[in-house]
Parts: C-alpha cells; structure tokens; sequence
C-alpha cells in the first residue's frame, strides 16, 4: 500500500493533545471522544467544529478503524482497476442510474458546480476512473420512499473476484459507524442533542467510490484534472487516499491552493453541502480538486476511496435551529438529501 511518509508529531506526556499538526488542514486526534468522558468529548467535538467554520477540511487519526479494512479495500481497489478494460465495461453504470453503482470513467465533476458545454465536457473529463457501491443496491435495503425514482433501486455491480464484495462491504460498514460518530460528534459542536442527527442518516443512500487515478502518459488537456474543482454534495466525507503523486488540493480562503496530508492511518474528512445548508453556511463546504502529477513522475498511478455520507432520501434539510435567530434568517431555501443528490449528478454525469 502506497502511502504518505508524513506522521504527526508524537503526543505529549498525559492526555493526549487534540490537534496534533495545526494549519488550514489540521490532523485531529478523535481517540478522546471514544473514551467515555463526557468533558473530553465536548472537547474534541468543539475542535472539530472550529475546522468546520474555517477549511472544512481535516485529517483525523485515533478513529479506530482497523487498519485491515483499509488495506482490503484498497487492495481490492487495486485489483478491479487492473482487470481489462473489457470487464471493466461489463460492469459498466446504468446511465439511468441517479447513484451511478458500477464501473465509470467519463464524469466531470466541475460541471455540477458551474456547468459547462457539451465540447468542454468532452475536452475536460476528469482523468479517472470510478466504482460505486451503494447499500441501496443490495436486496432488501431500506430507505427508498415510494416517491422515490424506481431506479434507486437498480442493484450493485460486483465483479467476479474473490474477496472483492467481502472487502467493499466490510470497509462500507466501518464507514458508516465512523460516520455516526462525527455526525454526533458534529451535532455536541453545534450545541445540539448528540443524537439530532440520527434519524436522519439512519437510512442514509450513501455511495462508497473507488477512484482511480491512471499514469499519464501524455499531457493532460489544459484545464483538465484528475478531478476537476467541486465541493461534495452530502453532508460529510471520510475519504482514504494514498501518498502517490498527484493528489488532493482544497482552495483556502486567500484563493490558494493547498496540498491535503496524506498521513499514514489517517482519514481525510470534509463537510459537504448539505452540512452548509444544514448550518446556515456557519461551516463551510469548501471546493477541492485532483490535480495532475508533475511530469517527471506521471506515470505513476494512484488511488483514493471516498465515503460520501448521504442522508436519508426524505431528510429535510434545512436551517438547524442553533444557527438561524434574529438578524440571521435562512439563507438557502428548504430542499431534502435525495432532491439535491439527483441534481448534483444529472449536472456531472449527464443522468
């Protein structure tokens, strides 16, 4: 597994420190808030919703996924890219699909943001390839209204190879506690009940994403990314990348770009735009990109795997109370998690 050599400063004598590397992308130590003391995790609920108000963006370490799961997974990402292009497009994702399960590669992630012309979207695809597994595509999943496009319906993709579906829900499950976890975690830092967000991402249609990002060759087109520029769309992501060159930047406030850590265990979390909904735009769903690798090495390959954390299909989203009052009305009209999700992807992939 390729990886970072970048390792946080070790933990001084007694309670461990809470932000371990300070910066625009701080490494945040969350093992604090998993032992049972309510002062300390308050603590280190407040410290992630600082980072929220700022980049939006962070690295955390002490989460306590087992580091098997992120290396099956990656392992088994490694093995699905490297299979023929001809049982890769087997698997291909149904253009009809809202939640793109299966095999991708011609998306353009700066489209849902700013949109772009037929031409462009052709000249500009992202440099990349993708699988999407979705728990809404297994039998007998729960969470699809029946308002819902039957489509969401549509089955998972799963190649034949062993250890693979293994892998991919395993790692999945991991997600998705981690997931409450922050979603907790998030809700003590905006002085809400713990759980205030619970019913709403209990039957969450979240995709789970394998990226793949090939060696180049030749020259990328100018203006084309690995991923072009684009905020996510949830309300959060917990993303696992390798340290290959060519990698994640996010746009600070002064309009640089800056590099993301990638640091040995760690995940890489940042709020979507639901989460800026969901909080009057107090955190900031900050736009990001892949950028392409320096010549002298493009050829290298790289990988990434991200957990868009999607609520439930139905869950209103609107202004929570603790960030709406007098003088600070709502500043983004009422919407829900499935409405906003379907158009963000119809923009990108053309659905």
């Amino acid at each position: 597994m390729t990886t970072s050599t970048t390792t946080p400063h070790p933990a001084a004598a007694g309670a461990r420190p809470i932000t371990l590397v300070d910066g625009y992308v701080p490494v945040i130590d969350v093992s604090g808030a998993r032992q049972g003391d309510p002062a300390r995790r308050l603590q280190v609920a407040k410290a992630i919703g600082e980072v929220c108000e700022t980049s939006g963006f962070m690295a955390i370490v002490g989460h306590g996924v087992p580091q098997t799961r992120i290396r099956d997974v990656y392992e088994a990402t490694r093995t699905f890219f490297a299979l023929p292009d001809a049982v890769k497009q087997g698997l291909l994702a149904d253009p009809a699909d809202p939640l793109m399960r299966g095999f991708g590669h011609k998306g353009n992630l700066a489209a849902a943001n700013s949109g772009v012309d037929a031409e462009q979207e052709r000249r500009l695809a992202d440099l990349s390839e993708t699988y999407t597994y979705n728990r809404l595509g297994e039998t007998g999943a729960r969470g699809i209204p029946a308002t819902a496009p039957a489509e969401l319906r549509l089955p998972n993709k799963w190649p034949d190879l062993p250890g693979f579906r293994e892998a991919f829900t395993a790692y999945y499950t991991a997600m998705e506690e981690l997931a409450q976890e922050l979603m907790r975690l998030f809700a003590l830092a905006l002085d809400l009940p713990e759980h205030w967000f619970d019913d709403k991402i209990d039957q969450h249609m979240t995709n789970l994403t394998a990226n793949y990002y090939p060696g180049q060759e030749n020259p990328p087109e100018p203006g084309q990314l690995r991923k072009g520029v684009h905020s996510d769309w949830g309300s959060l992501t917990i993303l696992y990348q390798d340290g290959a060159p060519g990698g994640l930047q996010v746009l600070d406030k002064g309009g640089e770009w800056v590099d993301v850590p990638a640091i040995n265990g760690s995940f890489v979390i940042n709020i979507g735009d639901l989460m800026a909904f969901w909080t009057n735009y107090r955190w900031v769903s900050t736009v990001h990109r892949v950028v392409n690798p320096p010549r002298d090495v493009a050829t290298r390959k790289r990988y990434s795997v991200p957990f868009f954390l999607q609520p439930n299909y139905d869950a209103p989203i609107e202004c929570i109370p603790t960030c709406t009052g007098p003088g600070n009305p709502p500043r983004h009209p009422a919407t829900t998690s499935g409405a906003y999700l379907t158009g963000k992807l119809s923009a990108a992939y053309g659905i």
